[in-house]
């Protein structure tokens, strides 16, 4: 595909609020979102004052890390952790204590260094450490995290029949059992935050987790996070199974549902929405959706579904998130992992704000609207205000000629339509047409049939 990026200079109109894109809390200028002033809730463990908000739990450090392939040194870890604190997420899931050496080494750095950082409107993360249902682990977790201001633990056990007959090997009684007395244990730890995970949830019998869940809520579980492990669910059956857990669990009222979706199917975000929509209030993300096998919910993905459609479409839900901090933060994300965002990741992939056929390109030209719902500024993506068109096959006679226009050339149409043809035949047999290749198309007389000659590409 050829290709030639070109910024073109926009002026930017007022115009009223669209309900198709309007933001949660925002006002849009054109294709900008301008946010308002909304305050983050208290933090309490087990409620959020403001019915709507949705707390952000990015778990990059630990599930992230779990990408086949990828493995994070000390100092990234830390830098990955800063980055998240700018992105001002609610928790920070920073590792496996009883993994290794290393990870309890990074999770208690992390918990020493960012869980002690306030920030000038209150902010500190919550810093949680995973753990299974044993007491070694546990302490583990414990040890690494009560260090930091606001210390939480996240620990897990398989409550669907597969892993109960086949890994666990243990009746559900058992589990009942081991997973009470490891809430009661980290509760006299000194831990007042514990979220427990019913781990396969999304293939468990309902009936067993309104038990479980039950049981973790007396023995002092403060987050109940419902997992669909393997990517099972379909968003209408994910949102509903969160909806029926708050109907039929007794004591859901006095704790918080979250969600944790991984994308086997594709639908991870799609089911961390309807989670949410069902009566979630946090949400387990990675950055650029990272993790085991397909990876989870994508956190940029997430933070601007509900920044665009939040308002009209999802009852007013809305994150804490700063999302102007998304664009570093996956880029940081992306090199520490070695893990490359395809380019048409959505929000962050580079192909996100690009336009290349010519319907489109027209479009934009004229306004920004018509073909973006949310600016790249928002993520922070810096444009300075212009508009990213890719010169290539597919290209009209108006992108071409609002470029030949930034390289200094003002064309009348007879000129036009023979440099637009030629243009249009060396497109299609270069990988990437550069400015030299255009003026020589322009400085080549209108009448004078001149054979292409394709050059090398050179960076």
């Amino acid at each position: 595909m050829s290709m030639l990026t070109m910024p073109v200079s926009m002026s930017m109109s007022m115009s009223k609020p669209n309900h198709d894109v309007c933001i949660s809390r925002h006002q849009i200028t054109s294709c900008h979102v301008v946010s308002s002033v909304r305050q983050r809730p208290p933090y309490t463990p087990n409620s959020i004052l403001d019915a709507p908000y949705v707390r952000v739990f990015d778990t990059t450090l630990r599930d992230g890390e779990q990408s086949p392939g990828t493995a994070l040194t000390l100092k990234q870890k830390l830098l990955i952790a800063r980055q998240l604190v700018k992105l001002r997420v609610d928790a920070i899931e920073a590792g496996f204590p009883a993994a290794s050496r290393q990870d309890f080494e990074a999770v208690e750095m992390v918990a020493k260094e960012v869980g002690n950082e306030v920030g000038e409107d209150g902010y500190v993360p919550v810093i949680c450490g995973f753990s299974r249902c044993t007491e070694s682990d546990v302490r583990a977790a414990w040890e690494a995290v009560k260090y930091a201001k606001r210390p939480r633990i996240h620990m897990f056990i398989a409550t669907s029949e597969i892993h109960l007959t086949h890994k666990l090997r243990k009746t559900r009684g058992e589990v009942v059992e081991i997973a009470r007395n490891m809430v009661r244990f980290a509760r006299s730890l000194g831990f007042d935050d514990v979220e427990f995970s019913p781990e396969d949830a999304g293939r468990s019998d309902k009936e067993f987790l309104y038990q479980i869940l039950g049981e973790v809520i007396r023995a002092g579980a403060t987050t109940l996070n419902i997992t669909d492990t393997v990517g099972y669910t379909v968003p209408a059956e994910y949102g509903k199974l969160i909806a029926d857990i708050k109907c039929n669990t007794p004591g859901t009222q006095n704790v918080i549902i979250s969600t944790h979706c991984q994308n086997d199917l594709g639908l991870a975000t799609a089911n961390t929405i309807a989670g949410a929509c069902g009566g979630a209030r946090q949400v387990e993300v990675t950055i650029n959706g990272i993790g085991e096998k397909a990876g989870n919910a994508s956190l940029e993905e997430m933070v601007m579904t509900l920044r665009c459609r939040g308002e009209h479409v999802f009852g007013g839900l809305y994150t804490g998130i700063n999302s102007r901090h998304i664009f570093s933060a996956s880029k940081i994300v992306e090199e520490y992992t070695g893990l490359n965002v395809q380019p048409h990741k959505a929000i962050v992939g580079a192909n996100a704000f690009a336009h290349q056929s010519g319907i489109h390109q027209d479009g934009m030209l004229k306004h920004r609207g018509t073909y973006e719902i949310i600016s790249p500024e928002d993520i922070g993506y810096q444009r300075s205000n212009h508009v990213v068109i890719v010169l290539g096959k597919l290209s009209g006679r108006h992108a071409l000629k609002s470029y030949l226009r930034k390289l200094g050339y003002e064309i009348d149409e007879d000129k036009l339509d023979n440099v637009f043809w030629r243009f249009k035949a060396l497109a299609e047999q270069k990988n990437r047409v550069i400015d030299a290749d255009l003026i020589a198309l322009v400085s080549d007389g209108v009448s004078k049939k001149v054979d292409i000659k394709v050059t090398e590409n050179r960076t």
